[in-house]
């Protein structure tokens, strides 16, 4: 029995309408988040990893339903490669989180901190020691 679904013109005007609406309120949305965690990011509170994790959702909604976006984020990431980076590992299908929050901490522990109150590379060597003679 042959489908009893006709074919019109208006159905597929209001299909592509309805994902051009679609596409808008999640970039909408995306770039609201966005301001959110900058908003967050720059909030005397020890809120760094949520902020970062909001900017990271936002951007994905953002670079997913807007050309012009992801033709200037590929621009920035050619300019700056070493700046985009994690955001680019935190994009990807299975994100590298953990990794990609170590290293922006050891980063920024660098920028602040003087040479010997630094800690973060002496703890890791501890466990790593440890964790070898105990196995």
């Amino acid at each position: 029995m042959p489908s009893l679904r006709v074919y019109r013109a208006s159905d597929e005007f209001a299909r592509e309408a309805l994902a051009r609406i679609g596409r808008g309120l999640s970039l909408a949305l995306g770039a609201i988040l966005v301001l959110v965690g900058l908003g967050i990011e720059f909030l005397p509170l020890p809120l760094h990893l949520p902020g970062m994790a909001v900017v990271v959702i936002g951007l994905m909604l953002v670079l997913r339903n807007s050309f012009k976006a992801r033709r200037r984020f590929v621009q920035i990431q050619r300019s700056h490669p070493r700046m985009v980076a994690p955001v680019r590992r935190l994009l990807r299908r299975e994100p590298e989180v953990v990794q990609v929050f170590w290293q922006a901490y050891l980063r920024s522990e660098r920028l602040m901190l003087p040479k010997r109150f630094r800690f973060a590379v002496r703890v890791r060597r501890y466990f790593k020691v440890r964790a070898r003679t105990s196995a």
